[in-house]
């Protein structure tokens, strides 16, 4: 029987330093991943292994985990990057007070209409423009036949809003009169201007049953849902050129919510998602549910 020489046979916890070193020697060469261990190539940002997501940054502000390509904290609701304007998207220093693209200064506007301090285009609280791209882009998107009909449908889901439904048989009847009323006045009137057979404008709005408002509001809400669906913000390489056109083309009148491609949360508006460049769409909100706006306080 051969004898072995000294040191050809060892125990495995004598051989352990090797392949720890060996170990760290792959890891200096790619990049190692914190969830499941496996050396991912150098430039990888997820992991091949497990998909887990490689060089996890950390908000400057809180603390707070990020992925390394998030420009806003959710944690703490502040704007992190110091290279990148939050109004344009262009590149600057990061000792530059104002952007050398549009001119924006770096701590934020404020509000001329509610005096809110704004980190991006659109005012957060009430959606007012606050840069002359965001006016433009507003004056742009009014031209277009799409926004345009969406526009419309909310104002006619609004008027719907402010209705007040019959009460009961009496007040159906006593809104009968006082329509009958009216026709025999201002038919009167026109008579009296020689207008033998004058044609009297029907009102504007009709009152109805609390049933038929409701259907009539439901409907209403199912074509605005469809049209905003249609109007989804795709992704694009800028977040900031994604905050801009999805705040321009919010409609007014509706509860909305903005739901992200990013974690399918819902925020108040894209200003308060981290990856705003993986697109998203505004979606109707119901009542009582502010609960579910991941980034309201």
């Amino acid at each position: 029987m051969q004898q072995l020489n000294r040191g050809e046979m060892q125990h495995p916890e004598q051989q352990a330093p090797v392949y720890q070193q060996q170990t760290l020697a792959n890891a200096a060469e790619g990049r190692l991943c914190p969830k499941c261990g496996t050396v991912n190539e150098p430039e990888a940002r997820y992991c091949a292994s497990c998909g887990a997501l490689l060089g996890m940054a950390s908000c400057p502000n809180c603390g707070t985990t990020l992925d390394p390509d998030a420009d806003f904290c959710e944690a703490c609701h502040h704007y992190i990057r110091h290279d990148v304007c939050s109004f344009c998207g262009a590149h600057f220093h990061e000792n530059d007070p104002y952007c050398p693209e549009c001119g924006s200064p770096r701590g934020g506007i404020v509000c001329p209409t509610c005096h809110t301090l704004n980190d991006f285009s659109f005012c957060k609280q009430c959606g007012q423009p606050l840069t002359d791209d965001a006016r433009q882009m507003m004056e742009q998107l009014k031209q277009r036949p799409d926004y345009m009909e969406l526009v419309q449908v909310a104002r006619e889901y609004n008027e719907l809003q402010m209705q007040l439904p019959y009460s009961g048989e009496s007040d159906m009847m006593h809104d009968e009169a006082s329509l009958r009323l009216r026709e025999r006045v201002l038919s009167l009137l026109a008579q009296d201007e020689g207008v033998a057979e004058p044609e009297i404008p029907k009102p504007r709005t009709h009152r109805m049953s609390k049933e038929q408002l409701e259907e009539k509001k439901k409907m209403k809400l199912e074509i605005l849902s469809r049209m905003l669906d249609q109007m989804a913000t795709p992704p694009m390489p800028s977040p900031a050129k994604v905050r801009n056109y999805a705040m321009a083309q919010k409609p007014i009148g509706v509860r909305l919510g903005w739901e992200c491609n990013y974690k399918h949360a819902l925020h108040s508006s894209p200003c308060g998602c981290a990856k705003p460049q993986l697109g998203g769409k505004w979606v109707i909100l119901g009542h009582n549910s502010k609960q579910e706006i991941k980034d309201d306080k």
